[in-house]
């Protein structure tokens, strides 16, 4: 099989995977509404900016792409 086609069939399962983890532990995780995400609110208009989530993500993104290029060797 061709190694790009293999990289984006695992890369479709992973946001599969992570898309049901979100939608079934959204309740439990609260990943959107961390302590220092950024939210402004005025009268007409709310600002949400979730940097903290986003750092997570990041973070826990780069881990599994590591651990799978760890493991292809």
């Amino acid at each position: 099989m061709n190694p790009i086609a293999k990289m984006m069939i695992i890369g479709g399962v992973v946001l599969i995977a992570l898309g049901l983890i979100w939608q079934i532990g959204g309740r439990f995780l609260n990943l959107g509404r961390l302590p220092g995400d950024i939210v402004v609110e005025k009268e007409n208009v709310k600002f949400y900016f979730p940097i903290v989530t986003c750092l997570i993500l990041s973070v826990v993104g780069s881990l599994v792409f590591y651990l799978i290029r760890f493991f292809q060797k």
